[in-house]
């Protein structure tokens, strides 16, 4: 009898390990297939009540937003051949106009565009959204961000409104606007595709929005808005020589402080810490046997000038140190303290947080200033 019951029990034990995970899995698929016809059904009872000419509305409105505010820039320059310049098209004649976009940032004639447009431009003209040209003069630029500000003799311009490109979710829509191809006042729509795409360009001060809304040469400089028609970003660069579906743009929290910082001092002067830092990898955590791959790896701790010892060698940090931390920030990959360092202002002092032989440190510096000879 109890033998019976034995092999009755184990035999139901067994059934139970086939059932249950089936039945489990069963459950998990009927639970979102009821979830997916949810959405389904909501989405078509919603879709019967939406007016589509509101939408088309809703375009039109962020287009009469920003286009009063969006320039077309040309500038006279000698022939050169710089990597970072949106191609032409049609070949390079010795002397040529050159011509790009930018945007209003300021009614009394402060006008935001991208380095790239403006350098060694021997005379630069700006065509308002109004059809003024005026002439324009460099306040101050920034290559790193491939940032500059531009100053006009006008007044009461409608200035575009500053969105805030931390709070843009990938996803969202948006709109590029700015003269492709010399065809001034285009505007083109598409979505945030990804968020943090650090040293595309080469630099590692470049943190791009990229976005799939249409940008070629002559957008360069001209900005990136949100649905609230604000700038959240200033459009750069595209991969390869012509638009194919993606683009770039500088983050409106980076070219709002390079702008405000052109407008104080004429410059950037960014923060500077003096280590030359690279990536974490699995080799790299394997060989100083960490277990983590976040940080950035110091492999060189610049010594710099007798009267301008570096921040890192006056604050003790060592080669193979990891930084893990910039005050509060995590950093992990050289871009992050790149970016970190680069945006802090110059004699600030930040607790850095490094790991050096498994052991966590915490180390004061007193921010530099980036020497401008330094690319």
């Amino acid at each position: 009898m109890s033998l019976s019951w034995l092999v009755g029990v184990l035999g139901f034990l067994l059934l139970m390990i086939h059932i249950v995970p089936l039945a489990v899995e069963r459950m998990r698929y009927a639970w979102v297939r009821g979830e997916q016809r949810a959405e389904y059904e909501v989405a078509g009872d919603a879709m019967k009540h939406v007016r589509f000419e509101e939408l088309s509305r809703a375009f039109r409105l962020v287009s009469q937003r920003v286009r009063p505010s969006v320039v077309q820039i040309r500038c006279e320059q000698p022939f050169t051949t710089r990597a970072n310049r949106a191609p032409v098209p049609f070949g390079f004649p010795r002397r040529r106009a050159d011509q790009g976009s930018g945007v209003v940032v300021a009614s009394s004639g402060y006008i935001l565009t991208n380095a790239h447009v403006v350098f060694e431009a021997t005379r630069i003209e700006v065509r308002l959204a109004d059809g003024r040209r005026l002439p324009a003069k460099v306040v101050g630029q920034d290559r790193q961000t491939d940032l500059a500000v531009l100053k006009v003799g006008a007044k009461d311009l409608i200035a575009a409104e500053w969105g805030d490109s931390d709070n843009v979710d990938v996803g969202a829509p948006v709109w590029a606007v700015g003269s492709p191809f010399g065809l001034e006042s285009s505007i083109t729509f598409g979505i945030i595709s990804a968020k943090h795409r650090a040293g595309k360009a080469g630099n590692h001060y470049q943190d791009f929005l990229q976005t799939d809304a249409a940008v070629n040469p002559g957008n360069s400089g001209g900005p990136l808005v949100d649905a609230d028609g604000k700038i959240i970003g200033i459009n750069t660069a595209i991969l390869g020589e012509a638009y194919q579906g993606v683009s770039f743009a500088v983050p409106s929290s980076v070219a709002r402080r390079v702008y405000e910082r052109i407008l104080r001092d004429g410059y950037v002067r960014r923060g500077w810490l003096g280590v030359k830092p690279t990536d974490m990898t699995d080799e790299l955590a394997k060989e100083l046997q960490l277990e983590a791959t976040n940080g950035a790896l110091v492999m060189e701790v610049v010594r710099g000038q007798e009267d301008n010892v570096s921040p890192a060698r006056r604050a003790g940090i060592e080669v193979r140190d990891i930084i893990v931390l910039w005050g509060e920030q995590p950093i992990e990959s050289a871009a992050d303290l790149f970016s970190a360092v680069g945006a802090t202002d110059v004699g600030t002092v930040i607790d850095v947080t490094v790991v050096r032989k498994g052991q966590r440190l915490v180390l004061p510096v007193r921010v530099g200033e980036r020497p401008r000879n330094i690319q």
